[in-house]
């Protein structure tokens, strides 16, 4: 049966509830949280339900009982901060919203998203969320997941990835945009580390669909994904193009193995009446009923803010195919109509232009236009099966008695149940609090409440139906007999069944000895029923009514004894012998048995009495045994093996065991021949086994056989396993020794068993190979004797059963003590018990320390020691672990005695050396020796105090100078004598000797020390006044370049102003890319890139364009591509200039696609750095455009980093700028040598010193006006100078390009009624000798505040013969090439010098070297702050970094660790492919970013300026000398400091946080989607086919010998390609 997709979609967000209250009776489940609920997902294997809520994550049993939670937030987060938030400023804790919650059945895990740290994810395990399997914050943007704006929503979906024959475990996410998210809207991540991938990473980088900007203006908002037949579907809705915020919905379709995205095309979904339903809120996939297809149009027409929509997968299938056949097949269109689009693209061209066959399963192709979407006109339209007020946002579809129910919940908590069948009415409606922090277990049907059958009946609930044998309202799974013919009631009518009579109504007694009675016995499934049924029965047994009955129920069989209490007379009745004794429940059974005396009681009115009266104290027990044939027999194969006096047999039909009658085969089969149906398996324990095997799992099911021989064969994921058959239970239980798993085939898989017949039964759980990864064991080290606890703790430590595990160490069995999932606690097998036998004598007084020194006493985690004496008593003392000693406090002691004078006996026993201590007096002195009999001490050279009172006390005259010596040990002390001193006399002479000796050394010194002083001092008076002199010079150089720089600052103040408005003359995307890309060729600005103009017939016009069209289809192939530059590089014929210029045209060809661009470069870059690692000087890599991609990579930096130049390194790079053009026009500037005063280039700098003066002009536009300009120039400026500055000023609002060229102006002075026309050269044009010097103001004596009038070429008031006459002489004067401006040849000079022999002027040559280097000095001094703001600006990683610059050093930096290149190498690759190739160019060619204009004085500084960009971007140390160049020696002394600042640049990128690939194909497509369509890409295309033609037959062969190509039909297209461009006739 096809599946179908129901989608619930809203129109208005007010909710109006018209709920009716629940019948307060209910049996609810609830389980309440403290937060708001985010996801639920449930475990098809288990039956868990996991909700993830505000900063928890709950595990629940499928009772809603708590099993365990996990606590995810709050968090220190801040929303700015790139993980870990330990480097994070300004973090505060934020809510963590659970994103994603998806179960991994294959490995146990369950899948958590938040919206903390950027959405990184992380694994929980299914069976305790409270342990952590997986999280890591520390692998950059790639691992990113969900998003961190609360309203955006992301879905999921599990699925599997191939790659080089191995298949992963990967989710596929969809997520709509957030601020400060990324803007990949579908990735598919991975759940293992592989090779360079890493757990959640996106691994699919190269798509449209993947890297092209998803901007917040199409509102994407995910609502559901799911995959059905090879193919992964997401619902969501989004604007339409970007331009309205109308959400329209949309399903879109991938094929689960397309690794590019390509087959990624759009479906739009209409539902109701205009599409009025137009944002999907939920979505549910179910196979529905049977009678749902001939109601899926019906519609209810009552206005509603919400509606069902359904919709068939295979109609949204169709519908995918005729748009993907269209775009491929037939131009776009479906009869005639254009029904395909490219969505979030700015292309408004053809791109349909393929011809190729698709089939249903085509999964697109590289060179195929993507992704593809619907056009309006071609959605999928569906009527709206329900509507509702208010606004749900919840659906689910379930499946009973063949009817289709929809169960729907609002935002109000209200569950609606709707049944399809019955026309679309609620038959449920109830408030149910389901609030946000709230899961409830709500039943869907209340039928047990209902007692009757009509009640029943008004249900209409298609789970409820009467049970008539049973007499109650249930489900009909409940109904035992419901397959039998009214067995259970149902009907939309309300019919009923009712009991009219009874036959016979009552039971007689025949007059006989042996007498019959009928019971007619109905299976219940409730106790209670049964017994009033027996109580019926029993009433009607002659006329004798049952006193007492007792039932008892064993565990298959229900026995019931009847007891009769009788008189003990002779003539009371008896009975015995009942036939039969067993009794089927459900089966009318005749019962006999014998009575005695039973005649002499009929049914006489006046002998009831009598029998009354005769029930006394007698008894009489009949035994019969009802049984139930289905009681503990659940399955076919356990009812078949029951004991056959039961008659029980498996009935197919009623899929019950029942006694043999009770089973109605119509004749067709004995019951007993019946064969059981397949095995089911319910559980595998354990779920995960070893990869080699070996361990036993236990597969527990029904069906599984009768006998252990009924067992045929047991695969576990595809492999067999070994069946114990002495563990075998009936049908219940099979256990088997799983086998090895190659470790190249599929680790999980589900669990087969066959039993006899051929009959398999396949498990609905997975078993998983894995194995257990221990990684820790505590402690690490243990004694040989064991005793040691062992804490194991790894991964998949849970693998097997407890029972399985076995645990050794160097071979000796460890006892597994606790077994857990993660941890493993073990104790080895014995104890440690280490004897030590010391001999040694203590004192009585004890206190001695025993150290016992040995090696591994640190292994001991418990120590217990004990020491004996002599008389074997043991005490436990004291034991201290310091490493490997054990320090012990003993309190035992032996004798010592003493004996005056330092003799006795047992010292060396009783202590050693260091352990005595002596005293003679109060002085402590070193114990020398100790001998067994002797002790010797140190006494001390003067007399000690007494160390105690009573020996000061002690004034015997026999010992006048006498104190006392003790020894002490331990906590023993002993008086062993007395000490005597005696005076010594003093020796005088050693206090003569040595002032003798020391009062001379000490004058020499003080002699010594006076001269080295007088040195010192006249040196450094020397140093000072040397210091003194230089400090002049730096000082006159520093008021100079401080007078400088305060004037150009003032100069620039109102230029500072304007760039503070944005008046940087920033040149548009166009023009940028023109100018960098083809301004050098050899066309400049003629170029037909440039111009963008093609000469094309207009009759051939459409036809090329569709070929380039296909060409720009055929470039996007990879493999051609490839071909092709490599074709090109090969030829001879294809030098410098044309790769070059083919590189700048490929970068606009593939602008379009940049990401893809990118992989191109990144491919032809890892083959350029093979070679030159292997073959060549690793160094000279990227440092010329030899190849085509090394200019491609200048281009892609070009691209990449335009905004950053617009946005940070522009405007210092323009202040920088015209701070060197103002300095320099600030002084004269010859206009013929091009050389100024004020220069940073030696060889630009004027050697003479000119005299002038500073005038400030009044200038006039003729036509605009009266205001006058005010304009500073200089008196020996040039008319055309003068024109500049003017021009300038007037215009400064105004790009250069925009701008009136001097040529185009006249400037007339007015000095008073006349006016004259100053132009550059005329007849009044001074000559001296031979040369005739250009015309200056000081020539026309134009004087301070003159009046001038600016006025465009026709417009002056002189008259146009005149202005001819003056065109034309000025013409006829330039052609004279003896002309100048300032300085004349140094050739002419030389010769004038040397025939007068000037003095002045020899001195005046002598003097310009040192006049120059000040005039350099000045300049630099002046430009320094402007000099280091720029290089601030571009080498400071602290600010923002173009994402292109840290995605290629990255590149860099992995290949040159991949080839093992130095560090050197590797600093030389990156200088060369940023400074190098690109800021050098632009700093060099302000006019590729700016619209202004260089000239080449100024050109000339900045030369200067990137020769020391690129000297600080080197390693290697530049040796100045006195030859060394003035440039050089004018940046010296910064040198040091940028070349830091370039190191600690390419530093602190490498410690950035990495750009994934992801996020940089990001960028490139939305720079794609900016800009693009402004570049000539026709053209580009038309040129780059200019080289396709002519080495045409080099490509052709190349493509013959590629198997991808020929696979792909390559050349054929290519063919095809040149005979549209080329107006050829073929054979194709």
């Amino acid at each position: 049966m096809a599946s179908w997709v129901s989608f619930l979609l809203f129109l208005f967000c007010q909710s109006i509830s018209q709920a009716q209250e629940v019948i307060s009776s209910i049996p609810i489940i609830e389980f309440t949280t403290e937060t708001p609920i985010n996801n639920v997902v449930q475990d098809p294997q288990t039956g868990r339900i996991y909700l993830g809520a505000v900063n928890t994550i709950f595990q629940l049993g499928p009772s809603l009982r708590l099993e365990a939670r996990a606590e995810t937030g709050p968090k220190e987060d801040a929303r700015t901060c790139t993980p870990p938030a330990s480097a994070c400023q300004d973090t505060k804790l934020l809510p963590n919203h659970n994103k994603l919650l998806l179960v991994h059945p294959s490995n146990g895990s369950l899948i958590v998203c938040g919206s903390r740290y950027r959405g990184i994810c992380s694994l929980l395990n299914l069976t305790n969320v409270e342990q952590q399997l997986y999280y890591s914050d520390s692998k950059g943007e790639r691992t990113y997941v969900a998003s961190i704006e609360d309203n955006v929503n992301v879905v999921g979906v599990m699925s599997n990835y191939s790659k080089d024959g191995q298949t992963f475990s990967v989710f596929l996410v969809g997520k709509g945009y957030g601020s400060l998210d990324s803007t990949k809207l579908i990735s598919t991540r991975i759940l293992e580390d592989f090779r360079d991938w890493v757990v959640f990473e996106s691994i699919i980088e190269a798509s449209t669909v993947q890297t092209t900007p998803f901007v917040p203006r199409y509102l994407h908002d995910f609502r559901h994904a799911f995959k059905e037949d090879g193919f992964v579907y997401f619902l969501f809705s989004r604007t339409l193009d970007g331009t309205d915020n109308k959400n329209l919905t949309y399903v879109s379709r991938l094929c689960e193995d397309d690794h590019h995205y390509y087959s990624h095309t759009e479906l739009q979904l209409n539902c109701g009446p205009n599409n009025r339903y137009n944002k999907v809120q939920a979505a549910y996939v179910a196979s529905p009923g049977k009678e749902l297809a001939r109601f899926m149009t019906e519609s209810d027409d009552d206005d509603s803010d919400s509606a069902l929509c359904m919709y068939s997968l295979n109609s949204i299938n169709e519908r995918l195919v005729d748009i993907i056949s269209a775009c491929y097949s037939d131009s776009g269109k479906i009869s005639g109509y254009p029904a395909v689009d490219i969505p979030y693209s700015y292309k408004n061209d053809e791109f349909c232009t393929s011809k190729i066959a698709v089939g249903v399963s085509f999964c697109g192709a590289d060179f195929l236009p993507s992704p593809l979407a619907s056009k309006p006109r071609f959605a999928l339209k569906a009527d709206a099966v329900l509507t509702k007020l208010g606004l749900l946002t919840a659906v689910a579809i379930a499946v009973e008695n063949d009817h289709t129910i929809a169960f729907l919940g609002n935002n109000q908590g209200e569950v609606f149940k709707v049944d399809f069948l019955l026309y679309l009415k609620p038959l449920f409606e109830g408030r149910i609090s389901l609030g946000a922090m709230t899961e409830k277990n709500v039943p869907v049907q209340t039928c047990l409440q209902k007692k009757d059958c009509q009640s029943c009946a008004k249900l209409t609930d298609p789970y409820c139906g009467w049970c008539v044998l049973e007499g109650r309202c249930t489900r009909r799974s409940e109904c035992r007999r419901a397959e039998e013919k009214n067995g259970w009631l149902w009907s939309p009518r309300q019919q009923c069944v009712k009991i009219v009579s009874f036959y016979p109504p009552s039971l007689s007694c025949k007059k006989t000895q042996k007498v019959q009675r009928c019971f007619s016995f109905h299976s219940f499934c409730s106790l209670s029923h049964f017994v009033s049924c027996i109580s019926f029965f029993l009433s009607h047994i002659a006329v004798h009514n049952p006193t007492y009955m007792h039932i008892t129920q064993t565990c298959t069989d229900l026995v019931i004894n009847f007891v009769l209490m009788l008189s003990q007379g002779g003539k009371c009745p008896q009975f015995e012998n009942p036939d039969p004794v067993l009794i089927p429940v459900g089966y009318k059974t005749r019962i006999s048995f014998e009575g005695i005396n039973l005649d002499l009681y009929q049914v006489k009115q006046h002998e009831q009495t009598e029998f009354k009266a005769c029930l006394e104290n007698v008894s009489t027990l009949l035994n019969m045994t009802l049984y139930n044939c289905s009681m503990g027999r659940e399955d076919c194969s356990l009812c078949k093996n029951s004991d056959p006096k039961y008659r029980c047999v498996w009935c197919a039909k009623q899929k019950a065991c029942v006694y043999e009658k009770l089973c109605n085969t119509q004749g067709l089969e004995d019951p007993s021949d019946i064969e059981c149906p397949d095995p089911q398996i319910t559980d595998i324990i354990p779920r995960f086994g070893p990869m080699l095997g070996g361990i036993s799992i236990t597969i527990r099911g029904s069906n599984l056989g009768i006998h252990k021989e009924d067992i045929k064969s047991i695969m576990v994921v595809g492999e067999p396993c070994i069946h114990q058959e002495e563990k075998y239970s009936v049908s219940t239980s099979v256990v088997c020794e799983i086998g090895p798993v190659h470790i190249k085939n599929t680790h999980w898989g589900q669990v087969e068993v066959e039993v006899k017949g051929g009959k398999r039964g396949t498990s609905s759980m997975f078993f998983t190979y894995r194995d257990p990864i221990p990684e820790e064991v505590k402690p690490a080290r243990g004694p040989k004797a064991g005793g040691t606890l062992i804490t194991i703790s790894g991964r998949f430590l849970d693998t097997g059963s407890r029972d399985d595990v076995q645990v050794t160490i160097g071979g000796v069995d460890c006892t597994v003590l606790q077994y857990l999932c993660v941890t493993q606690v073990c104790l080895c097998s014995y104890m440690l018990c280490v004897l030590v036998f010391i001999h040694m004598f203590v004192c009585f007084s004890g206190g001695r320390n025993i150290v016992v020194t040995g090696s591994g006493f640190d292994l001991i985690q418990t120590a217990v020691m004990k020491v004996h004496g002599d008389k074997s008593t043991a005490i436990e003392v004291s034991v201290f672990l310091i490493y490997q000693h054990l320090l012990i406090g003993l309190s035992l002691a032996l004798l010592i005695a003493f004996a005056f004078p330092l003799q006795g006996r047992g010292f060396s026993k009783a202590m050693t050396a260091k352990e005595a201590q002596a005293f003679v007096g109060d002085v402590p002195c070193q114990v020398n020796t100790l001998q067994d009999d002797k002790l010797f001490l140190d006494p001390p050279s003067t007399q000690p105090r007494a160390r105690s009172r009573r020996q000061r006390r002690d004034t015997r005259p026999e010992l006048p100078f006498c104190v006392y010596a003790q020894i002490k040990f331990g906590k023993g002390e002993w008086v062993v004598g007395s000490v005597q001193y005696e005076k010594k006399k003093n020796d005088l002479s050693f206090y003569i000797i040595i002032p003798a000796v020391i009062v001379p050394m000490l004058l020499i010194i003080t002699i010594s020390f006076y001269c080295y002083r007088r040195k010192s001092q006249q040196a450094e008076r020397e140093y000072e006044k040397v210091k003194h002199q230089l400090e002049n010079l730096e000082e006159s150089v520093r008021d100079r370049c401080k007078k400088e720089f305060t004037d150009l600052m003032i100069e620039m103040e109102d230029h500072t102003n304007d760039l503070s408005e944005g008046r940087i003359p920033f040149l548009d995307y166009k023009n940028y890319t023109d100018r960098v890309f083809f301004l050098p060729s050899k066309d400049g600005a003629n170029d037909v890139m440039i111009t963008g103009k093609l000469d094309i017939p207009e009759a051939r016009r459409v036809t090329v364009t569709q070929a380039l069209n296909q060409f720009s289809n055929l470039l996007n192939s990879k493999t051609f591509l490839i071909n092709f530059i490599r074709t090109l590089e090969r030829s001879h014929d294809f030098n410098a200039r044309a790769k070059v210029y083919f590189a700048s045209l490929l970068t606009v060809a593939l602008h379009g696609k940049l990401e893809y661009y990118t992989d191109i470069m990144r491919t032809l870059l890892l083959e350029l750095m093979e070679e030159y690692v292997h073959s060549k000087n690793p160094k000279l890599m990227l440092r010329r455009s030899e190849t085509v991609v090394e200019r491609m990579l200048c281009n892609w930096m070009s691209i990449c980093l335009y905004q950053f130049l617009k946005d940070s390194a522009g405007e210092p790079l323009y202040k920088l700028f015209r701070a060197i053009k103002h300095q320099i026009e600030k002084g004269p500037v010859d206009a013929r040598v091009k050389k100024a005063k004020y220069t940073l280039n030696d060889t630009g700098l004027l050697g003479d010193d000119v005299e002038y003066s500073v005038l400030t002009l009044q200038v006039l536009v003729q036509g605009e006006g009266p205001d006058v300009t005010p304009v500073k120039v200089l008196n020996c400026d040039t008319i055309s100078q003068v024109k500049e500055k003017i021009i300038e000023q007037v215009y400064k609002n105004l790009p250069y390009s925009l701008r009136p060229k001097v040529d185009s102006v006249t400037l007339e002075w007015r000095p008073g009624s006349t006016g004259q026309i100053l132009s550059d050269l005329d007849l009044t044009s001074q000559k001296e000798g031979r040369w005739k010097r250009i015309n200056t103001l000081a020539h026309y004596n134009v004087r301070d505040n003159a009046t001038l009038v600016l006025s465009r070429v026709g417009h002056t008031q002189q008259n146009y013969d005149q202005n001819q006459e003056n065109h034309e002489e000025r013409n006829a004067l330039l052609e004279d090439d003896k002309v100048f401006h300032l300085v004349r040849p140094t050739d002419e000079l030389d010769e004038i010098k040397s025939k007068r022999g000037s003095i002045k002027d020899k001195s005046m040559t002598k003097a310009i070297t040192e006049i120059y280097l000040t005039r350099l000095l000045s300049v630099k001094g002046t430009l320094q702050q402007f000099v280091d703001d720029f290089f601030r600006s571009v080498l400071c990683s602290g600010a923002v970094v173009p994402p292109a610059v840290k995605y290629f050093f990255d590149f860099l930096d992995e290949q040159a660790m991949k080839h093992q290149v130095d560090e050197e190498t590797i600093h030389i690759w990156k200088t060369n492919s940023l400074p190098l190739r690109f800021w050098v160019n632009i700093l060099k060619n302000p006019h590729f970013i700016f619209d202004v204009h260089v000239s080449e004085v100024v050109d000339a500084s900045l030369s200067v300026i990137a020769q020391t960009f690129m000297d600080a971007c080197t390693k290697s140390e530049h040796k100045l000398s006195r030859d060394s160049p003035s440039n050089k020696l004018l940046y010296a002394k910064e040198i040091s400091t940028y070349k830091k600042m370039v190191d600690d640049y390419y530093k602190g990128i490498r410690q950035m946080v990495p750009v994934s690939d992801q996020d940089m194909n990001t960028h490139l497509a939305e720079v794609s989607r900016s800009h693009t369509d402004k570049l000539n890409t026709q053209v580009a295309l038309h040129q780059l086919y200019q080289y396709a033609s002519k080495y045409y037959d080099g490509i052709i062969a190349s493509l013959d010998e590629d198997p991808a190509a020929q696979s792909k039909q390559l050349t054929l297209r290519l063919q095809q390609i040149a005979a549209a461009l080329e107006n050829k006739v073929t054979d194709l």
